[in-house]
């Protein structure tokens, strides 16, 4: 079946934020080629844009946020193709992961294996009430391609995140709430006015120092990386910019401060 006459995902810039939507409906918003092109061209593009303040990623519709991958477009991969697919979907996720703004998902329903790898690619996670969660690719004889195996054990832990890719089983927006897969549970409909809030909030501080803290916290799952000295290189960069001189004199004279990511 041939993609809808549609964009596959809508950009909706309001101020210094911008809305992106998953915009395949008919497909619970699976994950396909074109959607990858898209997330891939979006970020590329922006990249280093600080007129952004923050980025939120959702779904259109109601029912999902984004419930897997396109399974259509996986019958006649071999192993070497499969890895290809895997391999470029991990590069288009850590191009989110490492945006130099924050990027919230605004999770509205269904958020199921490339659907909830794309979920924790993002910065901060906030799930309407009707959320769902899962990596059900061993139903299907697979294992997760987009960094879920991975990103699932660093924000749940080891033994849960086990247990949910063996079992394939999901997990409601309330568990996912305790176990830390999300920061916020709000009511149904109104995930992207709370991810605007934070971002509204995350807006008023200094850009280089936002960028550098979202940094280092990737640093801390990156095994080529020594934290601790990314830590106090990036203090000194903070530290020497315009934006730390700023920051500083505004403290003092009891004003907001002008920051110019400089």
């Amino acid at each position: 079946m041939s993609e809808p006459n549609h964009e596959v995902l809508l950009q909706e810039w309001e101020s210094s934020i911008v809305m992106l939507t998953i915009n395949r409906p008919e497909a619970m918003n699976a994950l396909n080629k074109s959607v990858f092109d898209a997330l891939e061209t979006f970020f590329k593009a922006q990249k280093g844009n600080y007129d952004i303040k923050g980025v939120i990623i959702t779904g259109a519709g109601s029912k999902a946020f984004v419930a897997g991958a396109d399974i259509k477009e996986f019958a006649s991969l071999d192993a070497a193709m499969g890895s290809a697919l895997s391999k470029r979907g991990q590069d288009v996720f850590f191009m989110i992961e490492r945006f130099h703004a924050p990027v919230i998902a605004a999770v509205n329903g269904f958020a199921l294996g490339g659907g909830c790898e794309l979920a924790m690619s993002c910065h901060i996670r906030v799930a309407g009430q009707n959320a769902k969660f899962g990596q059900p690719e061993v139903n299907l004889g697979l294992v997760p391609g987009y960094g879920g195996s991975q990103r699932l054990i660093q924000l749940i832990g080891k033994g849960k995140a086990t247990e949910m890719l063996l079992t394939a089983d999901m997990m409601n927006a309330d568990e996912a709430l305790s176990l830390g897969l999300v920061t916020h549970v709000v009511a149904s409909g109104t995930e992207v006015e709370k991810a605007k809030e934070i971002i509204q909030k995350i807006a008023t501080k200094g850009p280089l120092a936002v960028e550098q803290s979202i940094q280092l916290v990737n640093a801390y799952f990156d095994k080529t990386v020594d934290g601790f000295v990314k830590e106090y290189e990036d203090f000194g960069l903070t530290i020497g910019s315009e934006d730390s001189t700023e920051g500083a004199l505004a403290f003092v004279e009891k004003r907001k401060p002008l920051f110019k990511a400089k």
